[in-house]
């Protein structure tokens, strides 16, 4: 009789368990909706932009008819879910267990993509979505790792529909990891290490070709070379400078270079001399010729 007693009570617990998801999810009474009904409800938590309550209903879907007829449908619309969700790393998981467990689906090509799109949002919460920020300013981890999944992408299926717009995402990455390397430049020469902002222009111009951030670049081996005396390093980067890029904002209008700083130190003003450096210090250099609709 206990154990009757056991029996019955676990069995209102499931009944009370499905009823509460039910009600949660706005599902007909009882457990026992059909996956057609589950499937309709979660496309309409989607169209109506409720991507909790989307993800609840997917998974509930899957969780109870894990080889019905929209099984796979489910998972494929769990990581746009995730990802709409600010659920970035679970739209990763999601989209890495479709991959895993469908790799010839015919749409695994969207799983691919989700992957780049969740990875370069990764870092950002809700209010990045509004409020503009400097992302060349931020780690780009994360930006690296968008540019292997669109690239991993473009290389499995060059042909896919999602293609043309990851490349177009492939070349905003690397425009934004070419910035970077030029904000860490301006950062070297705040810090008097001139070597090191010298080399980070450098590796711009060998390594970004074709960005916007390759006349910094040059700007800064020109800036770096001067510093450590390097005379004849500057004037052939300052030439390449003044031939492709002669409207540069570090050059005057005969291709010279504009500089408060110089091999001997900072070109202090009259001002500064007579204030003993306390009103008009020459600020160290930094370059940032980046257009006003540049996007990163």
């Amino acid at each position: 009789m206990p154990q009757l007693k056991i029996l019955i009570f676990g069995l209102l617990a499931l009944l009370l368990t499905a009823c509460s998801s039910n009600d949660e999810l706005n599902l007909p009474p009882g457990a026992s909706s059909s996956e057609a009904e589950l499937y309709q409800t979660a496309q309409r938590y989607l169209r109506g932009g409720n991507y909790e309550l989307a993800v609840q209903s997917l998974q509930l879907l899957e969780s109870r008819f894990p080889f019905g007829r929209y099984a796979e449908q489910a998972q494929l619309e769990l990581i746009y879910a995730h990802y709409n969700n600010y659920e970035h790393e679970a739209a990763i998981e999601a989209a890495n267990r479709f991959i895993r467990l469908h790799p010839q689906h015919p749409n695994v090509d969207y799983a691919f993509y989700m992957k780049g799109l969740a990875s370069y949002t990764l870092d950002q919460g809700f209010l990045d979505r509004f409020i503009p920020s400097d992302k060349t300013k931020r780690d780009t981890g994360h930006a690296r790792t968008s540019f292997a999944e669109f690239a991993q992408l473009l290389a499995r299926y060059p042909d896919s529909s999602y293609a043309a717009d990851a490349k177009a995402r492939m070349v905003h990455l690397r425009n934004l990891l070419a910035r970077n390397e030029i904000n860490i430049a301006n950062y070297y020469f705040k810090r008097g290490a001139y070597l090191a902002a010298t080399n980070r222009g450098r590796f711009v111009v060998e390594n970004f070709q074709q960005t916007p951030a390759v006349a910094d670049g040059l700007a800064v081996m020109v800036q770096g070379y001067t510093l450590m005396g390097l005379s004849e390093l500057a004037d052939n980067s300052l030439a390449v400078l003044a031939l492709n890029y002669p409207e540069h904002s570090s050059l005057d209008d005969n291709g010279n270079f504009i500089s408060n700083y110089t091999a001997e130190g900072p070109q202090r003003s009259i001002i500064n001399r007579l204030t003993l450096g306390l009103v008009s210090q020459p600020k160290p250099p930094e370059f940032d010729n980046r257009p006003e609709d540049a996007g990163y």
